[in-house]
């Protein structure tokens, strides 16, 4: 009876184990695909600024249309 026991023992720790693996490997799950969302917005703006720059590049502002810095 007390090889049932240890077997029985074994198994539930396994169980224990497995039950918390699987907690964790879900919470890691949500972090990775929060992290990839936050990495795709952040490489669009950082695209969309690129775009903006090279636009500004490309066509600086005309100086006498400017208001003077006073204004």
């Amino acid at each position: 009876m007390s090889e049932a026991k240890t077997l029985g023992d074994r198994i539930d720790a396994l169980e224990t184990r497995l039950m918390f693996q699987d907690e964790t490997i879900e919470t890691l799950n949500k972090t990775i695909t929060a992290q990839w969302l936050k990495i795709d917005a952040l490489t669009r703006q950082v695209l969309d600024l690129s775009d903006r720059l090279r636009e500004a590049e490309t066509h600086p502002p005309d100086a006498a249309n400017e208001a003077p810095p006073h204004y």
